[in-house]
């Protein structure tokens, strides 16, 4: 069996989900290749498609939450989406790329490819297809993909599903896949211990007020405050011209769960694939400014089961911040209901369930 994982540069999430994946069938013997979509279609188009969803979530993501709510409308009608037949226009190229490499399995954690997927499968082609659901609700279009089996975060979220068009049968409820690997130490983080310490992540993009978070923390709470600006370079010389003993500022990094182990509180995006990893590696969260649409969903998810608490002004992030830190039934109820929700065991569950089912 060869195994090709799918997904596309729209956002770090859906990139690491994949990135997961493919190393934990590797690490099963199983061979699997990590491929972005975009680059099996030609650079020119994975830059306009990257860039148009970039503008869409500048501000207040206006324009983001106003294609979402478009997309829930072709969802309800039944019509086609120009989504879909977008996608559609890239299975000649896939079919190639499939057959030359010879893949028996093809894994989606991104919608885009999925489609171009099932355009290949409405025209007879035997390829066994599983879409991965990287956040905590069903995103518009999902429902236009025929997958054999469909990865989802949770298994309260079936009716959600079946009700915008998902055959039930289908269905894994085994979470959002995060890789063995990710949940090891690599490197110790040297945090001082004499202060709580607080870990802000801006998110793959960088979106959000993240500086004038950092501000209005440093000036309310008495803690250490560690910044990952990830590529954000703009953010990260910002960042760097606050001059305060509490605050650290790191650019990427490439062992981000020993930074999220070792904290005591995680404030991050409701992205679905970030605030899974948090909630594995057990650790206190607070949901920062989502951005309308998909995030309002995912940051929904966890505050409604009492996995993290969710913040929408500078007031309200500090005052969570030091619930958690004075609260200790809050705290303790919030990392047991991370356990018992967010299955640690996704990703190897997924590859088990594929030798299992799939020969």
């Amino acid at each position: 069996m060869k195994v090709l994982v799918l997904s596309c540069s729209t956002g770090g999430g859906h990139n690491s989900c994949g990135r997961y994946i493919a190393s934990e069938f590797n690490l099963n013997k199983i061979e699997c290749d990590f491929v972005d979509y975009f680059s099996i279609l030609g650079n020119k188009l994975s830059k306009q498609i990257e860039k148009l969803y970039l503008q869409s979530t500048k501000g207040k993501g206006t324009i983001f939450k106003g294609v979402y709510k478009l997309g829930e409308v072709y969802s309800k009608v039944g019509i086609t989406s120009p989504v879909y037949e977008l996608n559609k226009l890239a299975k000649n190229k896939m079919l190639m790329f499939i057959n030359e490499h010879h893949y028996d399995v093809v894994i989606c954690p991104h919608l885009f490819p999925a489609m171009a997927i099932t355009a290949l499968k409405r025209d007879g082609i035997a390829i066994t297809l599983i879409n991965v659901a990287t956040d905590y609700t069903n995103i518009p279009f999902w429902n236009e993909t025929k997958p054999d089996y469909f990865v989802i975060p949770h298994a309260s979220l079936k009716d959600e599903f079946t009700k915008k068009g998902i055959d039930a049968k289908v269905l894994l409820p085994i979470g959002i896949p995060i890789a063995t690997s990710f949940q090891e130490k690599n490197r110790m983080v040297s945090f001082k211990k004499d202060k709580p310490n607080l870990l802000i992540t801006s998110g793959s993009m960088g979106f959000g007020n993240i500086d004038g978070i950092v501000k209005k923390v440093l000036n309310n709470i008495d803690a250490y405050v560690t910044v990952i600006c990830g590529n954000n370079e703009k953010l990260l010389k910002k960042l760097g011209k606050i001059k305060d003993p509490h605050l650290v500022v790191k650019g990427f990094v490439d062992n981000m769960g020993d930074y999220i182990r070792e904290s005591d509180v995680v404030l991050t995006k409701p992205g679905g694939l970030t605030s899974t990893e948090v909630a594995v590696l057990n650790r206190p969260m607070i949901h920062i400014m989502p951005i309308p649409g998909v995030e309002n969903y995912n940051a929904d998810f966890f505050q409604n089961n009492h996995l993290s608490l969710v913040s929408h002004t500078l007031d309200e992030i500090v005052e969570n911040i030091k619930s958690i830190l004075q609260d200790d039934k809050l705290r303790a109820m919030m990392l047991q209901n991370q356990r018992a929700f967010i299955n640690k065991d996704a990703a190897k569950d997924l590859v088990d369930f594929v030798k299992t089912h799939i020969s």
